[in-house]
């Protein structure tokens, strides 16, 4: 291992088994989440959700949080659902609950996610549950197809500021939200490495800064952890 390990900043809790494999190739992470996210709990959203739940639908997921969420509403309940989500994590939720035969579509990003959906059916309408910040790029390309969408928030989003006072080799951002709330507060070192787990997360870092940005072929938190390690290891 190196004297002085690379560092990098991870803006969402990392296993300890991927922080153990990071240092043993000379890469130190530390954790620190710039936002926090809860499910939303009111009677309403419970109503709609139990009313959908009794029908045939097509229901879209582009976060693991949502899929969280809906799940806890559901209370062991497997509705008669066509589920079109995100890849990696989100995807192996829906498939643990849902099981693999629910899932009609997957996408690495939420216009490929709308893409497979618009090629596969056509359906007059979609529920897409999601996040009180959710991203116009899902919806607007479904109303292109004059598809309607009904949008349920079933999770919330809060920003966590943090003064980082370290200089970073490298930083992990999930989500626009947590890019956001980082760069609230902070500036970056030109050396300082960026990594984004996709193209929508990568376009909201690219607002505040002009740091080299590195952005995950595919969706997932463990992919972005190892893309990052490799990056710096020397491994890719």
């Amino acid at each position: 291992m190196p004297k002085n390990p690379v560092t990098i900043l991870s803006t969402r809790p990392v296993s300890g088994k991927q922080l153990d494999n990071a240092l043993a190739k000379g890469v130190r992470i530390s954790v620190r989440s710039f936002i926090e996210t809860s499910a939303v709990q009111n009677i309403e959203v419970q109503q709609e959700l139990e009313s959908i739940s009794v029908q045939e639908a097509i229901v879209v997921f582009t976060s693991m949080n949502a899929v969280e969420a809906v799940i806890g509403m559901l209370d062991g309940h497997i509705p008669d659902w066509h589920i079109y989500c995100m890849g990696n994590t989100t995807q192996q939720l829906v498939a643990e609950y849902f099981g693999e035969d629910a899932i009609a579509g997957t996408g690495n990003d939420a216009v490929e996610l709308a893409e497979t959906l618009i090629e596969n059916e056509v359906p007059d309408e979609v529920i897409f549950f999601c996040g009180n910040l959710r991203r116009d790029e899902l919806p607007a390309r479904l109303h292109q197809e004059r598809i309607d969408v009904q949008e349920i928030v079933v999770y919330e989003t809060t920003a966590i500021h943090h003064k980082v006072e370290e200089a970073y080799d490298g930083i992990l951002f999930f989500s626009p939200s947590a890019a956001e709330s980082f760069f609230a507060t902070n500036q970056l070192p030109p050396h300082t490495v960026l990594f984004a787990i996709g193209t929508t997360t990568r376009d909201a870092i690219a607002r505040f800064t002009q740091n080299r940005i590195v952005v995950s072929g595919q969706p997932g938190k463990d992919v972005l952890v190892d893309l990052a390690v490799k990056y710096f290891s020397g491994a890719q």
